[in-house]
């Protein structure tokens, strides 16, 4: 089966692409035929993990959109990078009965490679935090009709994204992390990771946050203008990269309240 036409994912644009395959590998993107609209909207949507002094009550229901960052192969299968989105969901169920992670087959789907690094990520930041999620619900999104998302450099930024929409600690747009997150509680190697900057620059995002180890394949790169890149190591650094707020403060809604009350 040959590829008969390859193209980048443009952001925000709607781009017509030749593919039914998505694959996020940890520094490979592609696109295979079959021909599907993908619409890619980030900065013409609130995407802010949660609203400032807003927790998650029993029973409540928070949903976001988050960018993550890839590579993929244009028509003349030269590497470049890509920002796509993913969405989340996080209920309170009233019982507590253990954390449900779940991944909608549609319009996207994310593969087994793909589901298992999320959950490992998730996993590792309540370990890491102590928080409670027995009574969580996690639901992934991938928005692009028909097409497959394999890989793991998502998982690090779909983890964390979940733990701060848990606390209510708001990421500023324009911030995204390449990476998985280690059994250990570090972040994860990636590949590909000067083309995932260029492409984060392009599409106007301000921060970027990637693993303190890098890819032996990747070569230097230059910081663009008025982007930080930041190395992190840890979900504790890569957390307060994310949020400006460290992993052990309580959460926002319980601070307000406190105060409130002195």
């Amino acid at each position: 089966m040959s590829v008969v036409h390859i193209v980048s994912l443009v952001f925000p644009s709607c781009q017509k692409i030749e593919g039914h395959t998505f694959v996020l590998k940890s520094h490979r993107l592609f696109y295979f035929f079959k021909t599907v609209t993908i619409c890619c909207v980030l900065w013409g949507s609130p995407i802010s993990l949660a609203l400032a002094g807003a927790g998650i009550p029993q029973g409540g229901i928070h949903r976001v959109t988050v960018p993550i960052l890839g590579t993929t192969l244009d028509r003349h299968w030269a590497q470049i990078g890509v920002v796509a989105e993913v969405q989340i969901e996080l209920e309170r169920r009233y019982d507590h009965d253990g954390i449900r992670v779940q991944f909608q087959n549609t319009p996207g789907r994310f593969s087994p490679m793909a589901q298992q690094a999320v959950q490992e990520a998730i996993r590792q930041v309540v370990k890491v935090s102590h928080v409670d999620s027995k009574s969580w619900t996690v639901t992934l999104t991938l928005p692009y009709q028909g097409l497959t998302m394999y890989g793991e450099s998502l998982s690090g930024m779909v983890g964390l994204s979940v733990l701060a929409l848990a606390k209510g600690d708001p990421v500023p747009r324009g911030r995204v992390l390449t990476g998985t997150i280690t059994s250990n509680g570090h972040i994860g190697v990636v590949g590909g990771v000067p083309l995932k900057i260029v492409a984060a620059y392009e599409n106007h995002l301000l921060k970027v946050l990637i693993p303190e180890e890098l890819d032996v394949a990747d070569g230097a790169w230059e910081n663009p203008f008025l982007m930080e890149v930041s190395p992190v190591g840890t979900i504790h650094k890569a957390y307060y990269g994310l949020t400006d707020r460290s992993l052990d403060a309580p959460p926002l809604s319980l601070s307000v309240s406190t105060l409130a009350a002195k």
